[in-house]
């Protein structure tokens, strides 16, 4: 197996220091090149041509993000690990966008570094586990906002939902669905609940904002 060849970046001597005498102990891994800063970073890219490169967020002059970006428009075949103090939506979610193709906070483990490195090359991507659940909140949160409300009606409140617009008492659609009255009540006022409305009003502007009055139960 070649040699992977990493681009170290980080503004902090010693946390470069501490990386290199890391993988110094990989075999397989190879740091050809450090840079302090985004724009070094760039230059060093261009020369070196890295394989991985592992980079810092917070740095003086081009940030980490930034370089990212550039990076990644000039040549896509490099693979770009993010290693930070930041672990928020806000950040991994920017980091990904820029073309990171994994990410990891400094309190990792110096052996899931090595791992990382060695899938980023394999051409696959690399989350550390916080950074994982972090994603999956933020995508399940989003899918809920995103969701319609109608969709979490069950088909007998569909069906009530519609009787009620077109018109029709409780004790009606009762006998209409073969239920009682009271039940009826329940089922309008779970109705009510999920679409947000409060009076028969805003069920009916609903409705047929919907079009569901055109549409069989």
């Amino acid at each position: 197996m070649n040699d992977i060849k990493v681009l170290l970046v980080d503004d902090h001597s010693i946390m470069r220091d501490g990386i290199r005498a890391l993988l110094g102990n990989s075999q397989d891994i190879e740091i050809v090149g450090e840079a302090n800063d985004g724009e070094e970073a760039l230059v060093k890219t261009r020369e070196l041509v890295p394989d991985v490169i592992i980079m810092d967020i917070a740095m003086p002059g081009l940030n980490g993000l930034e370089a990212t970006r550039i990076i990644k428009k000039e040549n896509s075949g490099v693979k770009i690990l993010i290693l930070t103090q930041y672990d928020s939506k806000h950040y991994v979610l920017a980091a990904l966008k820029a073309g990171a193709s994994g990410y990891l906070p400094k309190r990792a483990l110096g052996t899931e570094l090595i791992t990382a490195i060695r899938v980023l090359f394999c051409g696959d991507s690399y989350l550390h586990h916080s950074i994982a659940s972090v994603l999956m909140d933020h995508y399940q949160n989003q899918r809920m906002e995103n969701q319609d409300p109608f969709d979490s009606l069950t088909p007998r409140q569909r069906e009530i939902l519609k009787l009620i617009a077109e018109g029709h008492t409780c004790k009606e659609i009762a006998a209409e669905v073969y239920i009682s009255p009271k039940t009826v009540h329940g089922h309008r006022a779970g109705i009510m609940e999920k679409l947000g409305l409060h009076n028969n009003s805003e069920l009916i502007k609903y409705v047929l904002h919907k079009g569901l009055l055109n549409l069989s139960a």
